[in-house]
């Protein structure tokens, strides 16, 4: 049998425009991002002479989608690119960029029409720090969305009867090297004690993927007077939110509190395995998704990896992770915490070649909507990052 594809769809309310792309998550490869590319398929008499667009937009939002202060908007547009697609301003063979798209427009009929858009190398990927029970109408994300409208100009605004809006995802994958091998180590003095205590803190490797368990390797040397308790290895989320108000969010996303504890004189090699995992997490106020809540196949968020050339301020969130280990050096007049931490990736990891996007010889249609979790609502499916 021929290899069937979901091809998603989403009509407008009043039928005149209906949009189909056969994804929803678009990678970027770090030397290259997937493009976004579909098909409109329209109904000239609904149109009733008016010309159909299409627009790519990347949204950064802080705070509630109303909220102005001292006349700086929260919300900004890091991206937005539109073009007409009905009628024509090329022929639709010089339009038609990909295989799925010729299919497309031969199983929809002469009323379907190309679009293809490319991604700046400057645009971050998507995320969403999670809101809490009290944040009804607030949002922090970095979003990113394809709307198809009709009008007879661009500018005009929006009927939303005759509209589509389809959110997307920009998500990261795995860079190649996995050479890097975090480690930290160090030695720390305490008074009255002639010898230091001596802490090394490694991963097995720099990269993880989510769902994956982060196995940490703590090597303990205790030459001092204190005694070592209370050791604990953490995941550390850390998301700087470096446009306009360059907040910063550190989360605990998983957590060991041991009883393991270091008498003076003696050592101690132990491994630790922590799991990082969104089901973990998924009812913590302010940690970091990839993309919103919403979606079922959401996850933590993706490391951040920035182009030198990039300002970091454009890419609006930034997320990255470390392994933090603490401890309790007690000693007969005084205690004192002793930490030591060292950051490592967590990503998507990077498909078999082929096996990312399929080209494939028959087609099912399926509506353009994401599953909800469980007990979890977060806006409306037609919910639009760039009008509000």
């Amino acid at each position: 049998m021929s290899p069937k594809h979901v091809v998603f769809k989403k009509v407008s309310r009043d039928k005149s425009v209906a949009v189909y792309m056969a994804q929803r998550d678009f990678v970027d490869h770090c030397d290259f991002v997937d493009p976004v590319d579909g098909v409109i398929l329209i109904d000239p008499q609904l149109l009733q002479g008016k010309k159909v667009y299409v627009m790519l937009s990347c949204t950064f939002q802080y705070g509630r989608q109303d909220t102005d202060v001292l006349g700086v908007a929260f919300r900004r547009d890091l991206f937005l690119l539109t073009r007409q697609v009905y009628p024509e301003l090329q022929d639709k063979d010089n339009l038609t960029h990909t295989k799925m798209q010729r299919k497309l427009l031969q199983k929809l009929g002469d009323n379907t029409f190309p679009f293809f858009f490319e991604f700046p190398d400057n645009l971050p990927c998507s995320v969403a720090l999670q809101p809490g029970p009290s944040d009804v109408g607030k949002k922090c994300a970095v979003e990113f969305e394809v709307k198809a409208f009709c009008g007879q100009h661009q500018d005009e605004k929006t009927n939303k009867q005759s509209s589509v809006r389809l959110s997307i995802r920009k998500i990261q994958f795995s860079p190649e090297n996995q050479d890097l091998v975090p480690l930290a180590e160090s030695t720390f003095e305490f008074l009255m004690s002639e010898r230091p205590l001596s802490v090394k803190l490694s991963l097995s490797k720099e990269t993880f993927y989510h769902g994956e368990p982060v196995m940490v390797n703590v090597d303990i040397t205790n030459s001092s007077n204190r005694n070592i308790k209370d050791i604990s290895v953490s995941v550390e989320q850390v998301t700087n939110v470096v446009l306009y108000s360059n907040d910063k969010y550190v989360k605990s996303v998983a957590k060991e509190e041991t009883e393991d504890c270091v008498p003076c004189g003696t050592s101690l090699k132990k491994h630790y395995t922590l799991f990082p995992v969104l089901t973990h997490n998924k009812d913590r106020r302010g940690v970091a998704l990839d993309g919103r809540l919403k979606h079922e196949d959401t996850s933590l968020a993706s490391s951040s990896i920035v182009k030198q050339e990039v300002m970091k301020e454009v890419q609006g969130i930034l997320v990255s992770y470390k392994v933090l280990l603490r401890m309790i050096a007690s000693g007969t007049l005084a205690s004192s915490e002793v930490s030591l931490e060292v950051p490592f990736r967590l990503m998507n990891p990077k498909p078999e070649p082929g096996k990312f996007k399929l080209e494939p010889d028959d087609m099912v249609f399926e509506d353009f909507k994401r599953a909800y979790l469980k007990g979890v609502v977060y806006g409306d499916d037609d919910e639009s990052p760039t009008e509000a």
